[in-house]
């Protein structure tokens, strides 16, 4: 008689759309397929070879930053004081040490998380940020949630700053998630009044996670 397969657990299998504090227990059993170990190489492609002028001086964020791979990559490619946000505890904790353990061999990172709500953050005006990025939350939220994810980045991104986006994962239709099913086209209805978009392509390369599944989108803050 034939073992009856037990599929491991999955995002969706833990987190309450309506309770976002169960995030943390996520981290807490391990559920975490999002965490890669380090920055995915679109990420890299957008800063390192799309050929736009990306800052070299500033600040810049990552919203649902988790293990932080994002923000150290962001401060030591482009210099800037990079700050993650995340509610997840266990994450957040895990993040910073992995920061300060980095900056024993690069003791310029300026890279931080702190446990925020992105959706309440509000730093003072002369506070904005030059550059943000956004890969695997947008997908974690509820999608009834995303006109306001475009609101906040239209106050959080200055004048002439960038949003890189990374459109990821591209899966088959759901109704439920996370990860909630993403396009494209989410990002342009919640994004073209505020922000133009300066990058649409398909990385040059992916990692094995990520192979036919992702887009690269950077947008740039009207004036």
């Amino acid at each position: 008689m034939s073992e009856t397969k037990v599929e491991p657990l999955a995002p969706k299998d833990i987190v309450k759309a309506d309770d976002p504090s169960t995030w943390e227990l996520t981290w807490q059993q391990g559920v975490t397929p999002w965490d890669a170990g380090d920055s995915q190489p679109s990420l890299k492609e957008a800063v390192e070879s799309s050929g736009l002028d990306m800052p070299r001086s500033g600040r810049a964020l990552v919203p649902g930053c988790g293990s932080g791979y994002d923000i150290q990559y962001l401060s030591l490619a482009l210099g800037l004081h990079t700050l993650g946000l995340d509610i997840a505890d266990t994450a957040i904790k895990r993040a910073n040490e992995l920061i300060e353990k980095a900056k024993s061999t690069h003791p310029n990172l300026d890279a931080r998380v702190i446990n925020q709500d992105f959706f309440a953050f509000n730093p003072p005006e002369g506070q904005r940020f030059d550059l943000i990025y956004d890969h695997t939350f947008f997908c974690a939220i509820p999608p009834s949630m995303r006109k306001d994810w475009g609101s906040q980045m239209s106050n959080l991104v200055k004048p002439g700053g960038y949003l890189i986006t990374i459109v990821y994962p591209m899966l088959p239709y759901v109704e439920t998630g996370p990860p909630y099913y993403i396009r494209p086209e989410h990002f342009e209805e919640i994004l073209s009044s505020d922000f133009v978009k300066v990058l649409d392509k398909i990385p040059e390369v992916s990692s094995a996670s990520h192979e036919g599944k992702e887009r690269i989108l950077v947008w740039r803050r009207r004036q």
